[in-house]
C-alpha cells in the first residue's frame, strides 16, 4: 500500500499530521506551535493552515481511494 501512494497523497498525510499534532498542543497546552515559528497570523502561518485545511478536505475525498490500495 505505501508504495503506491502518490507525491500529493504524502504531502497531504504529512500535513494532515502537522494539523492533527498542532491542535493537540491547542488543546492540551494551549501552545500553537505554527503560530509561535512563523507568528499570530502571519502570511506563512495562514498559508500552512490553509494548506493543512485543503489537505483534510483532500484525504476526505480520497481516503476511501486510499484504503484500497
Amino acid at each position: 500500500m505505501i508504495k503506491n501512494l502518490s507525491a500529493i497523497d504524502w504531502i497531504a498525510i504529512i500535513l494532515m499530521i502537522v494539523g492533527g499534532l498542532n491542535w493537540g498542543l491547542v488543546g492540551l497546552l494551549n501552545f500553537d506551535l505554527v503560530a509561535t515559528i512563523f507568528g499570530v497570523m502571519s502570511t506563512i502561518s495562514r498559508i500552512i493552515y490553509v494548506l493543512v485545511g485543503l489537505s483534510a478536505i483532500y484525504m476526505l475525498f480520497t481516503s476511501s481511494n486510499l484504503a484500497r490500495k
